[in-house]
């Protein structure tokens, strides 16, 4: 008989040390402040001066796999069975295109992950009779596990067909290949889905669903920046909301490679952010400090001064664009429907884009507007880059659009030392993931990844005009595909059923990396509408507080893998894992998870291809060397561990610069559409009030235009009871959600709430007094950080912390906050966020959010 967990299935740090047997002596613990083990030669190349312990088993390579944007090698040591120290790379020297790849105080703390307490041990499944949320479960044994899954499965299937099936967006094991656990196509639960007759897809991300959407209908495609080291080729560098220096902190990513630009070329930076970033401390010049939300405004009205001043660059415009004047328009466009036309006051709005406009809106004083737009637009080259927070608001693909803008009408697109206004490129090693890739989705549908709480709980009210619903596009390419008829106007496609059973692996987006908390988990607790949700991972996270069945997988100490690289570089280099240890507990593989449950459904043989984990693996390793003979093999790869190529500087579009006859592009022009005349048929069709209200900022535009938006900036200038702004900025002790329980990382960076000094005396707040955040969706408590940091009249709470709430019989919630609404204590952003959708993307508008502090 299956033993009962208690209600609280969580251990002590204590039970927890006894579990796994490491209760003994902690000698070889290091803390990440530790002195480095390398120091310069004479020639300033790093060198190793430290083995670490000399007293273990083995020292092996691994990585940090987890999506900040880099991926990390470590090297782990071994004694008895277990890891017990984490080294750094101790390869590569300190130059560009084959620097050593440090790993940042988040890999270093990767054995805190490996022998956490919330480490999932045992299969388990919800205790019958409770809620989702309750914390209930019955240990049960792999068989009855993958017996029940199995059989639930075939019953929805018989029932909805395969478009019931969704596989829930992850991204904590992004950067394993037999491991991966997104995009979905390239996942082991994918391949198993889509041989068993096919899943719901979803297109674009989390981190990008609004610029992914943006891209087809400027440059027809994603099209990145160039990569960081090009920036010694500029004159200026202009960076909106991208903050490398926090986000992706390795030393073979983003943070090196800036730091070192900045040092050997000195370019002058100007970073535009609401919050001082850390990137704005060690590499800005200059912070340009303006609300959230509001960056399409203040393009506005550079380029107004530019124009007025005849320092935009036309030539650039008449040759490569569309759409900038009424002179470049395509055929049947509306009269003064041109960008030019909008910052002339002749479009809709009948309003002058002049700097005094702009700085009404942003709070950028009108002469720093003006005085910003001379120094871009003579600095020649300049780069121009965006990270993706500005995107992430309810006008962000209207942002995103403005910021490539701003690069075009400087002419700084194709050309070293500029930039196409997206974030930064890089490079990457010839592998390909044929495990993962060669066996295709029969589903046609997909939607937003941003819909599927909705897909649960209206999906057959669902399609193309009011909900994104679309056909798959091409293989990997993310952003919707809306069918057309023969005149170019878009058709309709509709979801038939539902979702009814949701499979999530290395992910913690069912609650907490969502939006709105306290919805999603009314929506998921009603297992009327979804039926059952399976979670894979290593981690007790929120997202399995709300399963039906957990499933503990492996960590990437416990197998072998292979992970690309990403540093915004001329480096690209891929890391060969080993397994360093056995399985702790009763944890199993995705790909033997996968294996017995495809067995289950009767298409194990075709999953596995005759083939085993590591026999997948050598040949994923073999594809590259198909491309690059230089590589070494599998089995040398794995004694050296990372294996790095210089591959040059990235400069996108720079074909398309030199002939743009000979290397159009997939817009339907071929050039670049400043004004799309896509997005304006499709804003005759797209409807957004069928299932929820429609609100400000709701509507296709076919311009980069400033679009004024529910609980945005000029909502908040008027907003008595909600009157303050609201951001979810990345956070040095997590990669989103993960890591989020590791006690040394909690430790050293507090969870804080953001606050302006001005902000903070008008409510009688000082710098650590605990404090409610609140709104209609759900209310926090933490600290307050007061900091002129931060732009007045915008809070900023560090995104990724682990939802925890508490009842109002534990934690009474402020006057003025929502009564039925528990207060979460741990402080998860997403408690106050909306599940209110994009116009374009149907994506995340998250940072998009008012709310009221009030001291506790």
């Amino acid at each position: 008989m299956a033993a009962k967990q208690p209600a609280n299935i969580r251990p002590s740090r204590r039970t927890f040390l006894k579990w796994s047997a490491i209760a003994g002596s902690t000698t070889g613990l290091v803390a990440c402040s530790t002195p480095s083990p390398y120091s310069p030669d004479k020639n300033g190349k790093l060198v190793a001066n430290g083995t670490g312990r000399t007293d273990v088993d083995k020292t092996v390579w691994s990585a940090c796999t987890v999506n900040c944007g880099s991926r990390c090698p470590v090297r782990l040591q071994v004694k008895d069975g277990r890891v017990v120290r984490v080294l750094p790379d101790n390869t590569g020297n300190d130059e560009l295109g084959s620097q050593q790849v440090r790993a940042c105080p988040r890999g270093r703390a990767i054995r805190h992950r490996i022998y956490n307490p919330d480490r999932l041990k045992k299969p388990m499944k919800r205790k019958p009779g409770t809620k989702r949320g309750d914390g209930q479960w019955v240990e049960i044994s792999w068989k009855q596990a993958l017996d029940e899954i199995a059989e639930k499965m075939k019953a929805l299937k018989a029932k909805y067909g395969n478009e019931c099936f969704y596989i829930q967006y992850g991204t904590g094991v992004l950067g394993s290949t037999m491991a991966c656990s997104w995009p979905p196509e390239a996942s082991p639960m994918a391949r198993m889905l889509s041989l068993y007759g096919g899943y719901l897809d979803h297109y674009s991300d989390y981190s990008t669903t609004n610029i992914t959407q943006a891209y087809p209908y400027f440059y027809g495609e994603w099209v990145a920046g160039n990569s960081f080291d090009d920036a010694a080729n500029s004159k200026l560098q202009v960076m909106f909301g991208n903050n490398p220096l926090e986000t992706r902190m390795s030393g073979g990513g983003q943070t090196f490679v800036t730091q070192a630009t900045k040092r050997k070329s000195g370019v002058k930076t100007i970073v535009i952010d609401p919050r001082y970033s850390e990137t704005s401390v060690a590499l800005g010049d200059e912070w340009v400090a303006l609300r959230p939300g509001t960056d399409a405004a203040l393009i506005a009205g550079m380029i107004y001064v530019m124009v007025e001043e005849n320092l935009h660059d036309q030539a650039f415009l008449d040759k490569y664009c569309v759409g900038f004047d009424e002179a470049h328009m395509p055929e049947g466009a509306p009269k003064d429907a041109s960008y030019l036309s909008y910052l002339q006051g002749k479009g809709k709005d009948k309003t002058v884009k002049t700097p005094e406009w702009a700085a009404r809106i942003t709070g950028v004083p009108a002469a720093d507007i003006r005085r910003l737009a001379r120094e871009i637009a003579t600095a020649k080259p300049c780069t121009i880059n965006q990270g993706w927070g500005p995107q992430r608001h309810a006008n962000g693909e209207g942002i995103a659009r403005a910021v490539f803008l701003l690069a075009c009408v400087t002419g700084n697109v194709g050309i070293k030392g500029g930039g196409t206004g997206g974030r930064e490129g890089g490079k990457s090693l010839p592998i390909t993931q044929t495990f993962n890739t060669e066996v295709a989705n029969p589903s046609e549908k997909i939607i937003s990844v941003f819909s599927w709480l909705d897909a649960i709980d209206h999906g057959p009210k669902m399609d193309t005009f009011n909900a994104g619903v679309g056909v798959k596009p091409e293989p990997g390419v993310r952003a919707l595909k809306v069918p057309v008829d023969d005149n170019g106007n878009p058709t309709n496609t509709k979801l038939e059923v539902p979702i009814k059973a949701v499979f999530a692996y290395g992910s913690n987006s069912t609650v907490n990396q969502t939006g709105d908390n306290n919805k999603s988990v009314e929506i998921l607790q009603d297992d009327t509408k979804c039926e059952l949700i399976v979670t894979c991972d290593i981690m007790h996270t929120v997202s399995a507080r709300y399963s039906d069945y957990l499933l503990p997988g492996t960590s990437t100490s416990e197998e072998s893998d292979y992970h690309h690289g990403e540093s915004a570089t001329p480096m690209a280099y891929g890391i060969v894992s080993q397994q360093a240890i056995k399985p702790l507990y009763e944890c199993k593989s995705i790909f033997d998870i996968c294996t017995e449950l495809a067995d289950r459904l009767g298409v194990k043989d075709k999953f596995t291809g005759g083939k085993t984990r590591e026999q997948w693996l050598k040949e994923i390793v073999e594809t590259g060397r198909e491309e690059d003979p230089t590589l070494p093999t599998y089995e040398e790869w794995k004694k050296v561990g990372i294996v790095r190529r210089n591959a040059g500087s990235d400069i996108p579009l720079e074909d398309f610069r030199k002939d743009p006859a000979a290397n159009p592009l997939s817009t339907p022009s071929g050039k670049i559409e400043i004004y799309s005349q896509r997005l304006e048929n499709m804003a005759k069709k797209w409807t957004f009030g069928d299932f929820r209200p429609r609100l400000a900022g709701d509507e296709l535009c076919p311009i980069p235009a400033h679009l004024a938006t529910w609980e945005g900036a000029e909502d908040a200038a008027k907003n008595k009871k909600y009157p303050l702004q609201v951001i979810g900025h990345h956070f040095k002790a997590r990669t989103h959600s993960s890591y989020g329980n590791v006690d040394w990382l909690k430790e050293a960076h507090i969870q804080t709430v953001w606050m302006n000094p001005q902000d903070a005396e008008e409510r009688g707040i000082k710098n650590d007094d605990l404090v409610f955040i609140y709104n209609e969706r759900g209310t926090l408590r933490l600290p307050a950080k007061v900091t002129t940091r931060i732009v007045p009249g915008t809070i900023s709470v560090p995104q990724g912390a682990w939802y925890d709430p508490k009842p109002a019989s534990e934690v009474t919630p402020p006057a003025g906050a929502n009564p039925k609404k528990p207060v979460d204590v741990a402080g998860s952003v997403n408690t106050l966020t909306s599940l209110h959708p994009t116009p374009i993307a149907k994506g995340m508008g998250v940072h998009t959010i008012l709310a009221q502090v009030v001291k506790a």
